[in-house]
Formats: structure tokens, sequence, C-alpha cells
């Protein structure tokens, strides 16, 4: 009998996290999948309600926004993706009790980072503004800004709350100390991180971000968990992680980006994958991640061919 054998079962088991995840009390059960607005700058409502739609009938019903989305992918502009969805939440209001409502400020171009106690609160009232809503179900601030003590950045944080206009708070692009900063001053705890990763972008496995989230209950947020669509064209990723992906793909009978949103579900602390699709179809292929199964073998097999070396 080989190891194989005997661990039996053990050797098999899926680990990709396909069970809701709970934010916060205050908040609904969300899906292990968002859907993220950075690339909504379709100028069509009907186009921009009917992919809502078709998100949020596929279990997606966390939407990640945030103020500067909108300056690129053919935007127009500083806060176009906020407005777009106010508009589609006007004409059909009743999509807004069926999503968990995320978005992000702090980021202003060209300085290019505030979170200063003035312009935070600015921000969040005019994405309150720009999205037609009265209140933020999860406030994120999107990039640290070193120039900002963490004390002045918290108490802001915590009368946007204590005024009801955000019901819980997160954090995007923080290192851990930076976060632990953070959490020291505020009277409302943390309850999101938002890293990038993916099957080319490791370093949340090695930088502390996804221990914190294990130790404190944190759930993550992971953006370009296609790295920016690479793992789905296979440019500008190592070869190998290409073959490796492509073999689980035939395996599973699904294709090569599913796998990387399948691998990202994977590990232990329920990490929710945000995807920046804009067609309905992508939508609907990516979801059959939460069909695929990923042994411990497959996703080690992942990361040494993303690295390139065998782990010690």
């Amino acid at each position: 009998m080989n190891l194989a054998e005997f661990l039996g079962g053990e050797m098999d088991e899926n680990l990709v996290q396909s069970d809701v995840r709970l934010l916060c009390d205050e908040l609904p059960p969300v899906g292990p999948l968002a859907l993220g607005l950075w690339r909504y700058t379709n100028t069509d409502i009907s186009h921009a309600t009917n992919l809502l739609e078709a998100a949020i009938d596929l279990g997606i019903n966390l939407v990640d926004n945030a103020d500067v989305y909108g300056l690129d992918w053919g935007g127009n502009g500083f806060g176009a993706c906020e407005e777009l969805l106010g508009q589609v939440l006007s004409g059909s209001p009743e999509l807004r009790d069926q999503i968990v409502l995320a978005t992000k400020g702090g980021i202003l171009p060209p300085v290019p980072y505030n979170s200063s106690s003035e312009y935070l609160r600015k921000a969040c009232e005019d994405s309150l503004r720009r999205m037609n809503v009265e209140q933020i179900d999860l406030y994120l601030v999107h990039r640290p800004d070193m120039y900002t003590h963490p004390a002045e950045v918290a108490a802001t944080l915590d009368r946007l709350v204590e005024e009801d206009k955000v019901i819980a708070l997160g954090v995007s692009n923080h290192s851990p100390s930076q976060i632990k900063a953070l959490q020291e001053h505020l009277r409302t705890p943390l309850i999101a991180v938002q890293p990038e990763f993916s099957a080319v972008h490791l370093n949340p496995l090695r930088d502390g971000i996804l221990d914190l989230a294990a130790e404190r209950d944190f759930v993550p947020l992971a953006w370009s968990p296609l790295a920016g669509g690479s793992l789905a064209t296979g440019e500008n990723i190592p070869a190998e992680l290409a073959a490796v992906l492509d073999e689980l793909a035939s395996r599973e009978s699904v294709d090569r980006a599913t796998i990387a949103i399948a691998f990202v579900l994977s590990h232990p602390t329920s990490p929710i994958a945000i995807l920046g699709t804009q067609t309905i179809e992508r939508l609907e292929k990516l979801s059959e991640a939460l069909k695929v199964s990923l042994t411990r073998t497959d996703v080690y097999k992942i990361i040494q061919a993303s690295e390139g070396v065998p782990l010690p």
C-alpha cells in the first residue's frame, strides 16, 4: 500500500470553499464570488441592469465598487462606475435590498492618497450621493494614506458608522501592520481585507495578510483573481502554470480561468473572489468554480508551477 492509498479520502479532500460567507451579523450572507465594478463603464443602463440581475441570480450578491473606478476602461471619469450603479438602482430600486454594497474611498488623483478626516468624510458622502443610496453596507479605505495618522482615519470611520452612513468597515491594499495600527484606534471592528490574490500573485500567502485574516476572522476579498485576465488568456504567465491549470481544467470539465478562481476560493480563510468581467456569459462560466474540486496536491502544484521552484 502506498502513502496515497494509506491516507485514503484525506488525499482527495476538496479545498474549494463554496459555502456562503458571513461578513458580520449586521449584513446578510454573501456568496463566495463578488461582482467587481472596476470595468462597469458601459453607459447602456439596460446592459448594466441585466448584468447586476444576472449576478444576483447566480448567487453573486456582493457588489464591489470604488469612487475612483471610471478613470480607465473607457469610463467617463472619477466616480463614473458609482454613478452608473446609482442609475441602475434608481431605475430598479428593488435590486438594492438584494445586494450587499461595498465601495472604497481614499484615492485622490494625482495626490494620490488622502484619508484625512475632511476628505474621507466627503468621499463617503459623495459615494452615497452618486450611488443613490442612504447607506453603504461595507466601506473600505482603498489604499493607506501614510501621511494621515491612523487615529484620525479611525475617528472618521467610526463617526460614519455612528451616523448610519456605513454599516461595516474594511481596508484594501493595507499591510498587516497598517491594519493593526488602524484597528488599535477603531471602536468599530474591521471585518474585511482586500488584497490582490491570484495564482500568479501569491504574496498574501506569505506576507501575513491571510494569516491576519485567520487570526481576526476578517473575510478576504481577493481582487484581480485572474491577474487582469492573464490567467484566462495565458499571456505573461509561466508556461508551466498554464499547463497545470489546463490539466486541471480538463479534469474538471471547465476552462482555465475557472480553475484559477477555484484556486483563490481554496484558501482556508474562505476568500471571496471579485470577478471583473462585464459579460453575463463569463459570469456564468466563472461561477462553475463553485462546482470544481481541488485537492491539497492540486493547489500546491499550482503554487509551484507559478513560482517555478519546488517548495522546500
